[in-house]
């Protein structure tokens, strides 16, 4: 694999473009498409992206554009940096634009409605190119930090680890340190998972609950993940991990995290429609993905109490009071059964 030098990144979100930034301060020469062309052109001009991170300079060798043919001209790897339920879409209309032979990058954290796909596998259907020409980015990786600058890992999964070890290079800086790992499905279980577990956390501090119990529904959330992907032939060592617990951590105790926010106005008694109004119309990830974790986890026979409840409070108005009283009301038994 030979090394990257032009990278797309497809989505001027928080987070991709906080991504790119990072991708440019490495050295690359990076394309930002915006769906809004006053995005891409603020972008380009002022070097900065107003709507999504406006405290930040973006540097000079990043630019941007509402084409998406011009964005993936000549790159050698393609970031999606787009919500999951709207990864196939978006990359169906993207497909004939691909470069050949490109190096494809999941940003999205979560499983597919209807298919129970995860986004490599997404990914990997939609461009028709082989798994391990998909890699996958997962970690604590706050988008807010990560554009001040401040120090994070993250861990970059593909089953090619010289295509891993080419993009663990293109996005390596003195704040933002990239691991290489195989375990792709272990990384995106990690990713997926804990939007689902932020929300239960954000529920319980919406409640007035503390420290103790955002520790246990972190620890019991990390188990019932564990779980499934070890049903699904995910490395257990992962979710011991930056994409694992690393990133369980951050969006389940960090006011940043979007799932957490979301989840303690639902705790405060927000309904789902008032939470997303307050947050500008956007719907935390979890709130979708909770439904098809759900039933991932039914498919393969795996027991997740805190996923179920969060798909109960989101999806069957649950009262987040009643959904803790039948966590902890739950028949007793050993830890690790």
């Amino acid at each position: 694999m030979e090394s990257i030098r032009r990278v797309a990144v497809l989505g001027s979100g928080s987070w991709g473009t906080a991504f790119a930034k990072v991708i440019a301060d490495a050295g690359r020469d990076v394309v930002l498409w915006s769906r809004r062309q006053t995005v891409a052109e603020e972008i380009t001009r002022l070097h900065r992206n107003s709507d999504y991170l406006p405290d930040v300079t973006l540097p000079t060798n990043l630019t941007a554009t509402s084409d998406a043919a011009e964005a993936l001209a000549g790159a050698d790897a393609v970031v999606l940096a787009v919500p999951s339920q709207t990864l196939r879409t978006n990359l169906a209309s993207w497909r004939p634009l691909l470069p050949a032979g490109a190096t494809l990058v999941s940003t999205a954290k979560g499983v597919e409605l209807g298919s129970l796909k995860r986004m490599s596998e997404v990914i990997a259907e939609v461009a028709e190119v082989p798994a391990d020409q998909v890699a996958v980015v997962s970690g604590p990786n706050l988008a807010k930090e990560v554009g001040a600058e401040q120090p994070t890992a993250t861990v970059i999964a593909c089953t090619d680890v010289q295509r891993a070890e080419a993009l663990q290079h293109a996005c390596s800086t003195r704040y933002f340190r990239p691991y290489t790992n195989v375990d792709v499905i272990g990384c995106e279980l990690g990713g997926a998972c804990k939007n689902v577990i932020g929300l239960a956390c954000g529920m319980a501090d919406g409640l007035g609950f503390g420290d103790n119990t955002t520790a246990t529904l972190i620890t019991r959330g990390l188990a019932e993940t564990a779980r499934l992907g070890a049903a699904l032939g995910a490395d257990p060592l992962t979710f011991a991990g930056l994409a694992g617990l690393g990133d369980l951590v951050a969006t389940c105790s960090s006011p940043l995290s979007r799932n957490r926010t979301f989840g303690a106005r639902i705790g405060r008694g927000d309904s789902i429609a008032q939470a997303q109004a307050a947050a500008n119309g956007q719907v935390a990830e979890g709130v979708k993905s909770c439904a098809s974790i759900r039933e991932l986890g039914a498919r393969h026979g795996v027991e997740m109490p805190i996923t179920d409840s969060v798909y109960r409070v989101c999806h069957e108005a649950l009262s987040p009071r009643v959904m803790a009283a039948e966590l902890l009301g739950r028949a007793r038994k050993a830890e690790w059964s």
